[in-house]
């Protein structure tokens, strides 16, 4: 009889995303960071309750924490629940952190959590090194994507007829 070897599922598996990020930021470039949690904070995370809508992340004293994330306190925990509105640490490596903090004191740079994700069953942010658009910018942006749906829309016409 042959031991059958546990599958670990290394797809990454969504959280939740910050869409509007791509709304009111050009984003640069991305990079992926560890989060430091409570254990009501992971399984809280695993039912998929968390909102990444005006949160940020901010460098202090040569480390990373990330502001405004919302993780609802997890429904079977008893007195021991987290705090949904604390600041969390984030995971990075020192060269990461010394280079972005020279690209954030640059002029209208930020760094935005664009999704929280488990990775071989950690939890991960993926930060975006963004600008922020002005309303022309954005104008524009939702120009171009309406443009791409109505040549895709007349495309799809086409081919039916």
């Amino acid at each position: 009889m042959t031991k059958k070897t546990p599958t670990v599922n290394t797809a990454n598996r969504l959280v939740c995303q910050n869409k509007k990020a791509y709304h009111d930021y050009e984003i640069m470039e991305k990079l992926e960071a560890g989060i430091v949690l409570l254990g009501t904070e992971v399984k809280s995370l695993r039912e998929g309750r968390a909102n990444l809508k005006d949160s940020y992340a901010k460098i202090t004293r040569g480390e990373v924490f990330l502001h405004g994330l919302h993780i609802s306190p997890y429904s079977h925990a008893s007195y021991d629940n987290h705090d949904p509105e604390r600041v969390r640490k984030l995971l990075l490596h020192n060269t990461e952190i010394k280079r972005l903090v020279g690209k954030t004191q640059e002029r209208g740079f930020s760094l935005i959590p664009l999704k929280i994700y488990f990775s071989q069953g950690r939890a991960k942010v993926e930060l975006g090194l963004a600008r922020g658009k002005k309303l022309y910018d954005k104008r524009e942006s939702m120009k171009r994507k309406e443009e791409t749906r109505e040549m895709d829309r007349l495309r799809k016409q086409r081919r039916e007829s």
